[in-house]
């Protein structure tokens, strides 16, 4: 059975990664604890984490290249371990598992043993509510690993956020592991998310400025073409200097649409908008495109043949027989775009709000607080996460719309293309919808909710807000993490609850923090707004 597009085969390789980080992270961690640390070793834990997303990498033989890199980066973190032993007159400790399985030389024989360690196997006997705790550890960690991933290729890290994967993927190893255990790793997995999300936070802004309120154009122009589709800030900024003076003209797509409030890429004059919607329907956006298409993150899905001699990956995104960009150069995909027709006329201008980040939203802090106190601005909703294909996440769309209008709308994410081309007027000087950013800025909401928390001497419990997320990848579920962290209660979340959350799972954090699986627009509504 594979998983989102992806082979059996593919998702058993990717089993078998995460398998080999538990290994790594077994002597990590110790190593860690005698005072030793491998940059390495990190950062191809956080990549290989990043690997294993759903959608990012379908290439089989690039796992197969990797799971030989991490038998190399294992016998990497094994050294550490015992020169760190040595230098302390210890007794290094003999472990077994995935710290001691090192990958054959023969592809086939990987994969066969890719099946016998397979999630699909672990299903087939076990606790099936400990095995629930598991993958939403597992998840979370390779949520955050992504972002983290995203803030290290801009030049941000911070070792406390490997020392916390390496100890818990090693308590993953543990033969005997408690629920209670478990539940507490997953909330301080959503602690070190958060910490993830400000250093990416930091990264960007940092970076590329503060990001403003933003007019971003959402139709074409004529040109030739290069659309940018994931998260990666930095893989967008190498383009646009390598496409300056071209003629070309560059697009965003999906999550790379608040790349259109940040100031240093506003600068690019032929970073001229976005084109499409969410990840879900880039097969027939990218069938119509008529440029070069660079993928830098999830969400990838397979390609038609269309646009398959278009289509670009980079970093740990890939697909089979899909050419990759190496070293952010990007000669190829601007060769592609300046031998394609380009758009040869141009589209009614259209345009929708970005750039509403917490550096923004706060700088009009007095005019949200008097919206409030005046009874201007009833309840404030925060609707967001990732988007999809299934009819049931027309949800989002339908809330939005049936939303009072002295409701002010946040959102985030890819979720946002439920209902962002629409207008929904403004409240005083405020628009009612507020686009905070990517699925990583749930950073700016916590800060937004914070700071209206501080101003009405009050918990963020007790503020007029209601969140109501979508999920479908492991990014949410380390922000769902983090919120849980925070104590953040009565969430709202769909379409449809993860499957690894067993009954008695839901049931622990039903009582502990409200967490309820979203109803229908209008009864979530009632209930939301006391009526």
């Amino acid at each position: 059975m594979g998983i989102c597009g992806k082979s059996p085969e593919t998702t058993v390789l990717q089993d078998l990664l995460v398998f080999q980080i538990k290994g790594i992270s077994q002597y990590a961690h110790r190593a860690r604890q005698l005072g030793e640390v491998d940059a390495e070793v990190n950062y191809q834990t956080l990549k290989c984490l990043f690997v294993t997303l759903t959608n990012v990498n379908f290439d089989d033989n690039e796992h197969y290249r990797l799971i030989k890199l991490l038998g190399k980066t294992t016998l990497r973190a094994r050294h550490l371990y015992e020169e760190a032993c040595q230098k302390q007159s210890l007794r290094p400790v003999q472990l077994q598992g995935a710290a001691a399985w090192q990958p054959p030389d023969n592809n086939a024989e990987i994969a066969e043993y890719a099946m016998t360690i397979s999630l699909l196997k672990k299903l087939q006997g076990g606790d099936k509510d400990i095995i629930g705790l598991q993958e939403l550890l597992t998840y979370g960690i390779k949520g955050l690993a992504a972002y983290a991933h995203h803030a290290e290729v801009l030049g941000y890290r911070d070792g406390a956020i490997c020392a916390f994967v390496h100890e818990a993927m090693d308590y993953l190893t543990e033969p005997e592991q408690r629920a209670e255990d478990l539940l507490a790793y997953c909330l301080k997995a959503g602690q070190v998310n958060l910490r993830v999300m400000e250093l990416l936070d930091q990264a960007h802004t940092e970076t590329f400025g503060h990001p403003q309120p933003t007019a971003a154009r959402t139709t074409y122009v004529p040109g030739k073409c290069i659309l940018v589709s994931g998260h990666d800030m930095k893989a967008l900024h190498e383009l646009l200097k390598q496409t300056e003076g071209t003629g070309i003209n560059v697009y965003t797509h999906g999550e790379l649409l608040p790349a259109l409030g940040y100031p240093k890429l506003k600068e690019y004059k032929h970073l001229v908008g976005n084109f499409g919607t969410a990840w879900q329907n880039q097969v027939k956006e990218f069938d119509m495109f008529p440029g070069a298409i660079v993928m830098t993150t999830n969400c990838l899905k397979p390609p038609s043949g269309e646009y398959r001699d278009r289509l670009f990956t980079i970093d740990a995104v890939g697909f089979d027989g899909i050419a990759k960009v190496q070293e952010y150069d990007y000669s190829q995909a601007i060769k592609i775009a300046l031998d394609s027709p380009g758009f040869t006329s141009e589209q009614e201008p259209h345009y929708i709000n970005v750039g509403f980040g917490h550096d923004a939203v706060l700088g009009v802090a007095d005019k949200v607080i008097e919206g409030v106190k005046s009874g201007a601005i009833r309840h404030f909703f925060l609707v967001g996460g990732c988007d999809g294909a299934e009819f049931a996440r027309n949800y989002y769309t339908d809330l939005a719309e049936k939303m009072p209008t002295d409701c002010l709308i946040l959102t985030l994410g890819c979720a946002k293309y439920r209902f962002n081309m629409q207008e929904f007027g403004q409240i005083g000087d405020l628009p009612r919808l507020l686009d905070l950013g990517q699925c990583n800025d749930s950073y700016s909401a916590i800060k937004i909710a914070g700071a209206l928390a501080s101003a009405f001497d009050c918990t963020v419990n007790d503020l007029p807000l209601s969140i109501v997320l979508s999920w479908l990848e492991q990014k949410a579920v380390a922000v769902l993490l983090t919120l849980l962290h925070l104590g953040i209660k009565d969430i709202r979340l769909g379409p449809s609850l993860p499957a690894f959350v067993t009954p008695t799972v839901l049931a622990q954090l039903t009582e502990a923090y409200g967490l309820r699986p979203i109803d229908t627009p209008e009864r979530d509504l009632a209930v939301i707004l006391g009526k």
